[in-house]
Formats: structure tokens, C-alpha cells, sequence
């Protein structure tokens, strides 16, 4: 009796705190009320486990991703319900899919919720953003090491003083893939928020007197560009112990254009996508 309870205890001590996480959070995912009503799908995004494989792209606009999914082999689409489209396709001989977002955290948070209680793990957002830094030019790629958390959805994850990080290795996977592709990029910070009219018109706000105080400190700091998504993809991943990093095409950049330099648009998100496809296929080949 002692040996079996010495063999119950070891096995205990072996297990990885993601692996109790994982454990736990099933065992909660279990008690749930199943909105799909015994289908086997996720609710929103109408995927079942399966279905997608461990790497996912996240674009925000559904209508990318077919665009995105070209890039496959032997795409084909899964399911296209609300603001939520998947196609799933190999790279390498490896399944991979791409999910769209919507736009905001709260449907970026549920994507990623439920694409993980698929089998996904490793997720790059492929958006777009406005520029905040001088150098980052319309056109410019912008690659996320970390986001400012002015949004609410992070909050119902971490602590306001938990930080919105993406995962080094596919920073990593990012910066190298850009660079071989010979596109302009930036690393850094960007700042997510809610409201993309308070961003653009704070003045006519009742609280324009926050949003400008806020904006001057982030460009002090030294943020790259603006955004909506990515601190809380960054901090639901931390909570569900998965990798994540984003690639931001520039629109444009407003502050250029308050400074009285050239400030052209771009708005075909081709590069961002295709050096994330690269960069899923680094990984790939890093994980294997």
C-alpha cells in the first residue's frame, strides 16, 4: 500500500503546473452549459476539436481569410458563423489554420478561448494599425513585444499590473522572417484601446481630457503604434499557458501628419500576412 501511494505521489510531483492548469481548466470547461446543445462544436466559432491544427493565424477582418488561407496547401473551409471564419490547410506537411478575430478584445479573447479547447497553441495576429512613433511610416510592418493594456478585456484575466507580452520565439520567428523578406519593420510596444473614435477625435469626448493626457504619456514612452487586439490575445495566452505574437501592417500615422511630414496610406496587408506564413513555418521547423 505504501508503494502504490509512494507511485501516486511521484506522479503528482512530475506533472507540470501547465499540466494541472490544463487539468483544471478542462474539469471547468466540463461544467460549463453547453450552448451548442451537444454538437461537439465550439459555440461561436463553430469548430470542433480537431478541426484546426496547433498554429493559427488571427486576422480581424473575416474577409482575409480566405486571402490568408491561399497560402495553404489544401485549403478548406471549416466554418463561417458571426464575425468568426476558419479555414484549415497544411504548411510543410503540418495542419494550420486561420481564425478571424472581429475587431476588440472581447471576440479576440473568445476566438482564442475556444480555439484552444481545439488543439491550437500557438497563434500570430495578423492586423493592421495606425502609427505613433515618427519612423513608422504607412506601409511600415510593426511587430508586438509587448501591449499597453487600455482596453478592458485583459482585466478580466491579470491584474492591471500583469504585463500584455507576446512570446519571444515567434518575436523572434517575426523579426528574422521580415528581415529575409526584405520588409521595413519596427519592434516594440503598441498601444491597444477600445474605441477607435476616441483615439482619432478625443477632443469631442467627454473624457478627452484623459484620452489626450494618456496618449502623450504612451508617445513619451516611446510606443510604436495603435491597436485593438493585441494586449488581450497577449494575456488570454498567458492565462491559458499558449504561445502568441502579432504583425501589424501601418495604415498610416497620424502623428506624422501633426508634424507636417509625409504621411501616404497602405492599406493591402500582403506583407504582414505572408511574413507571418513564413514565420509559422520557422517555427514549425524549430518545434519539430
Amino acid at each position: 500500500m505504501a508503494v502504490v501511494r509512494q507511485n501516486q505521489l511521484k506522479k503528482a510531483a512530475d506533472k507540470t503546473i501547465s499540466e494541472i492548469v490544463t487539468e483544471i481548466s478542462e474539469k471547468e470547461v466540463f461544467q460549463m452549459i453547453d450552448y451548442s446543445e451537444g454538437s461537439g462544436k465550439l459555440y461561436h466559432i463553430q469548430v470542433a476539436p480537431g478541426e484546426v491544427g496547433r498554429y493559427v493565424i488571427l486576422p480581424g477582418d473575416p474577409k482575409r481569410c480566405e486571402k490568408i488561407a491561399q497560402h495553404f496547401d489544401e485549403p478548406k473551409l471549416i466554418a463561417d458563423n458571426r464575425e468568426f471564419t476558419t479555414y484549415t490547410g497544411k504548411l510543410d506537411g503540418v495542419k494550420v489554420s486561420v481564425t478571424s478575430t472581429g475587431i476588440g478584445g472581447p471576440s479576440a479573447a473568445i476566438a482564442m478561448e475556444e480555439l484552444k479547447r481545439c488543439g491550437a497553441d500557438t497563434f500570430i495576429r495578423v492586423g493592421t494599425c495606425g502609427g505613433m512613433a515618427l519612423d513608422v511610416k504607412g506601409g511600415d510592418l510593426v511587430i508586438a513585444t509587448g501591449a499597453i493594456r487600455a482596453e478592458g478585456t485583459s482585466k478580466e484575466y491579470a491584474p492591471i499590473e500583469f504585463p500584455a507580452v507576446a512570446d519571444f520565439d515567434i518575436v523572434c520567428a517575426l523579426r528574422e522572417t521580415a528581415s529575409k523578406l526584405g520588409f521595413r519593420s519596427h519592434t516594440g510596444v503598441v498601444q491597444c484601446k477600445d474605441s477607435f473614435y476616441g483615439q482619432h477625435e478625443p477632443e469631442v469626448k467627454p473624457v478627452g481630457y484623459e484620452l489626450l493626457n494618456r496618449w502623450d504619456a504612451w508617445m513619451k514612452l516611446g510606443t510604436l503604434a495603435s491597436e485593438m487586439e493585441s494586449a488581450a490575445l497577449f494575456v488570454v495566452a498567458s492565462a491559458l499557458h499558449v504561445r502568441v505574437g502579432t504583425v501589424l501592417l501601418a495604415i498610416a500615422n497620424q502623428e506624422r501628419a501633426k508634424a507636417g511630414l509625409d504621411n501616404e496610406q497602405a492599406h493591402d496587408t500582403e506583407q504582414a500576412i505572408e511574413t507571418a506564413v513564413e514565420a509559422i513555418r520557422l517555427l514549425i521547423r524549430q518545434d519539430s
